[in-house]
């Protein structure tokens, strides 16, 4: 099964930090729940240890440096990739099963594939680089999980992806190919088709860090959309004015961790953490 079945499928720093709700009174059971997430490739350790709640209709912008385990991390929560150890629930559910003793610093956790299967149903993803399959035209791209994944009626699967084209301003291309779209289009496909299968949570991957600067709007309009909506989403972005907008919680990221977490405008605008000076002082361009 290759990697886009499978999405469709379905320490120097401060210690990490546990994004929580700021609406007032009880806090809401989140809609995912992230405790002590590692993630180990040989002896380079690159996620070490997060901590998160997500609530449901969070918009979460995750930012920092090249390397900081930005990508990883949403990949771990969608399972494309397996965490080393650690803890993830959805709607209050773990997934998997703990194998290691209580006490134990990191947590190993196996994963049956009916389990990997539901959450990816539930927690979709969108590429940096769009994935499309380019022999499928548009509308067959959006079909194609419906159909193979969700068993879903061929009719219906159509009916239903064209909703999701039209949402995305894409259903006049849904008989064209990929290779006749530009990238913007093709982003705005990709995302119609993780909305088809109408997930809970939607990751994004750096959806506009493809694109050229003339197509970045186009794409960032749908994200917009979707937020005024309500989605609960997590979006890795060097797009800080879009993120400051958009975004009720920002995450920075070094060296695996979550360094510094807060709303935008305390992340963005007064940061505490002289690392997170450090990465925003690169970005002399973005408006508030």
């Amino acid at each position: 099964m290759n990697i886009l079945h499978r999405a469709m499928a379905g320490n120097g720093a401060p210690s990490a930090t546990t994004a929580t709700s700021q609406h007032s009174g009880a806090v809401p059971s989140p809609i995912i729940r992230i405790t002590g997430l590692h993630k180990r490739y040989g002896d380079h350790h690159v996620l070490r240890g997060i901590n998160l709640d997500v609530q449901k209709g969070d918009r979460i912008a995750l930012i920092g440096s090249s390397g900081s385990g930005k990508s990883t991390m949403l990949r771990c929560l969608n399972f494309m990739e397996m965490p080393s150890a650690g803890r993830i629930e959805l709607k209050g559910s773990p997934i998997g099963k703990s194998s290691a003793s209580v006490g134990q610093s990191e947590i190993q956790t196996s994963y049956s594939q009916a389990e990997l299967c539901q959450v990816r149903r539930q927690v979709g993803m969108v590429f940096q680089q769009f994935n499309l399959f380019p022999h499928m035209t548009v509308l067959q791209n959006v079909m194609e999980g419906l159909v193979t994944v969700l068993g879903v009626d061929k009719s219906e699967a159509r009916a239903k992806s064209l909703i999701q084209l039209e949402k995305v301003g894409m259903s006049a291309k849904a008989d064209a190919y990929p290779a006749r779209l530009s990238g913007g289009q093709q982003q705005r496909v990709a995302i119609a088709r993780a909305l088809a299968m109408e997930p809970e949570v939607l990751l994004f991957d750096e959806p506009t860090s493809s694109l050229d600067p003339e197509l970045v709007g186009e794409v960032l309009n749908v994200i917009r959309d979707l937020a005024e909506e309500g989605r609960t989403m997590l979006l890795v972005t060097h797009e800080l004015g879009f993120a400051y907008h958009y975004a009720n919680k920002v995450l920075f990221l070094a060296d695996g961790q979550l360094y510094e977490t807060g709303t935008a405008e305390e992340v963005l605008k007064h940061p505490k953490k002289e690392k997170t000076q450090r990465f925003l002082e690169r970005f002399t361009a973005f408006h508030f």
